[in-house]
């Protein structure tokens, strides 16, 4: 009997620690949680790619020179990247934008669609002039790509639509910068956090391609970040992401289990920062996206405070994570 007990708290030694973090009527102590711009070589390891080198594609992106990133491994959780935040206050703009204007639009798929159909949930959102925050705080997640079915846990050839040229763009650059070559994204799911929303311990495993990485980008409000093992008997790693940090779980992380127990309010803004240099027009070649010019043009719009002052009010109160990942083998066209 005792074995049985022994046996079964080892089993939930990932939910006591997503309990003790999502506690709001004892507050957590943050002592544990892993902040890479504090801790020391005894938790995180500085990692340097092999194949870190100059893409002319970063800039137009919204990133900054990747000579400047900082990336580090988790030593406790082997295959985890993290990279801490390469984009510009610009860039953190942009992609804050295209999450909440963009991709909640049709033909994407929005939790809220069971309610009834929206084409364009931020436009509806104003459409008396003045925000519907109900409205505003129903939409909890969009499905980009292959739509992941919550129900059956499957893709589909049927259930698919194109993936935004500028998001395929951006995890590319990730992707050729850390040396993941054969890296396409295929589907993304857009969540968007509030100060009492929570995600749950699960592991991502509907994909064909199981080898490939996945791609996690934060922005807006903090979060409090727990990755363990393949089995929840392993102690998560608790790790503290703040606005544009990016995460990478590969190799062994991969099919770990993950969780988001604490939303927590920003140290700072970096949307707002002053470095809102305008990007010149791009003669660049890109991979996917058709109109170059149109995604520096968005870029630079940006820069309007007043054409941003509906998405600061958003964000200075929610997070957003963009999770991206590549659903078929290599050299696979379709399920």
């Amino acid at each position: 009997m005792e074995e049985d007990q022994v046996s079964k708290s080892k089993q939930d030694e990932f939910m006591k620690i997503f309990k003790y973090y999502k506690s709001n009527k004892s507050k957590p102590l943050l002592k544990d949680v892993i902040s890479v711009d504090e801790c020391g070589s005894d938790k995180v390891t500085e990692f340097t790619p092999a194949t870190l080198k100059e893409d002319p594609r970063i800039e137009s992106l919204g990133l900054r020179n990747p000579k400047e990133w900082q990336i580090v491994t988790i030593n406790r959780n082997p295959g985890l990247l993290f990279i801490r935040n390469p984009f510009t206050a610009l860039g953190q703009r942009y992609w804050i934008r295209r999450c909440l204007q963009e991709y909640s639009k049709k033909p994407n798929r929005l939790n809220i669609d069971i309610d009834g159909y929206l084409q364009d949930w931020w436009t509806e959102c104003f459409k008396l002039k003045k925000c519907d925050r109900p409205l505003q705080k129903k939409l909890r997640w969009a499905t980009l790509g292959y739509h992941h079915d919550w129900d059956t846990k499957i893709y589909t050839e049927e259930n698919k639509s194109p993936f935004p040229e500028d998001l395929a763009e951006l995890s590319d650059v990730f992707a050729e910068l850390l040396g993941y070559t054969d890296f396409k994204a295929e589907a993304a799911i857009v969540n968007y956090y509030h100060m009492n929303s929570t995600l749950s311990a699960h592991t991502d495993h509907s994909e064909v391609n199981l080898e490939a990485p996945l791609f996690s980008l934060s922005f807006g409000q903090s979060a409090i970040f727990l990755i363990g093992g393949k089995d929840k008997s392993v102690e998560p790693s608790a790790i503290l992401l703040n606005s544009g940090d990016v995460v990478v779980m590969s190799e062994e992380a991969r099919l770990c289990y993950h969780a988001v127990p604490k939303i927590l309010p920003a140290p700072n803004s970096p949307w707002d920062a002053k470095d809102y240099n305008s990007i010149p027009a791009s003669t660049t070649k890109f991979k996917y996206i058709s109109e170059p010019e149109e995604i520096v043009s968005s870029m630079n719009e940006n820069a309007d405070n007043e054409n941003w002052y509906h998405f600061r009010n958003y964000i200075q109160e929610s997070r957003i994570n963009m999770n991206v990942r590549q659903v078929l083998n290599k050299k696979q066209n379709s399920l």
